[in-house]
């Protein structure tokens, strides 16, 4: 993943910005890619709350270095900026709980919908967070989660974007794409289709080549183009997989948001269907760090079957 750099309001790692000042971020909800957004804020001198309550071992071990509170009511009524970041079939039930808990606290955060959404569908998010009294900025991130050393991009669009951008993190450029909201995720559901599509992609071949017996052949051959995806193939499958149940409707939402542009939707329906499929096996039923540890690529496509 690349980004401009030299965008005129584009954040480096740093965190320095420009008359940027500290806030408190609550996050919901603090999964592996929430919870590290959260610590690249907090490692700049942020607040980062979060609740855990009623979540997964799993996710209690994710959310380290984050403050945890009782509830999401003592998260938003505690924050400045409230991030939602789950899988996009949650999106709207997430958006309908942090208003609820807003109303409840009298409070008016500002709501990052970070979430991987057709832009039209963060659109209507948005309407219905301003029906509310909220302000609602499209967030898309492009990268793994950040760390201190990373390249995570968090793209930025809409009113209120400039103040996201400007909150001091570290390990996470921040740029701002343009004054609608839709735009971040308009940028998200381009970058996505090639990240993930590619990906789906490779697990098609090499699953194809092995069950024809030509798979030592293939690898050969895109050895010559492709020397350092062949390399990884096998980690980047098992990753993908073990995300492959979320990834379903990401890959329909980028149909959706291609057949709005007047491109085809057959491509990205396909796509998903490759993540449906492989969601069903037993390798999906690892998490993302365990399946990373699964790094050759034979028994990555044994496990596929």
């Amino acid at each position: 993943m690349t980004g401009d750099a030299t965008a005129t309001r584009t954040s480096g790692s740093t965190g320095a910005t420009s008359g940027g000042g500290t806030a408190t971020v609550g996050i919901v909800s603090p999964g592996a890619m929430g919870s590290a957004l959260g610590r690249a804020w907090a490692r700049a001198g942020n607040r980062v709350v979060a609740t855990v309550t009623g979540r997964s071992e799993r996710t209690r071990g994710l959310a380290h270095g984050l403050e945890l509170l009782a509830d999401l009511d003592e998260v938003v009524s505690s924050s400045d900026v409230v991030v939602s970041i789950c899988p996009p079939s949650a999106a709207d039930d997430v958006l309908a709980d942090i208003i609820a808990s807003a109303r409840r606290a009298g409070s008016s955060p500002v709501v990052l919908e970070a979430n991987a959404l057709a832009p039209d569908l963060v659109e209507a998010l948005a309407s219905t967070s301003s029906a509310a009294g909220l302000t609602l900025v499209d967030g898309s991130v492009s990268g793994g989660p950040p760390s201190p050393d990373g390249d995570t991009m968090l793209y930025l669009s809409g009113a209120g974007a400039d103040r996201i951008a400007s909150l001091p993190a570290e390990g996470l450029r921040r740029r701002v794409v343009g004054p609608e909201v839709g735009q971040a995720s308009a940028v998200k559901m381009c970058t996505a289709s090639v990240y993930k599509g590619t990906t789906a992609i490779w697990a098609q071949a090499l699953q194809s080549a092995a069950a024809l017996g030509v798979l030592d052949v293939v690898l050969d051959d895109l050895s010559e183009e492709f020397p350092r995806q062949v390399e990884g193939a096998g980690r980047r499958i098992a990753v993908a997989t073990a995300k492959s149940a979320r990834f379903v409707a990401e890959m329909e939402h980028i149909a959706r948001t291609q057949g709005r542009a007047g491109t085809s939707v057959e491509l990205f329906e396909g796509m998903a269907a490759v993540y449906r499929r492989l969601a069903g096996t037993s390798l999906a039923a690892l998490s993302p760090e365990e399946a990373a540890a699964v790094v050759d690529l034979r028994e990555v496509l044994a496990r596929l079957t």
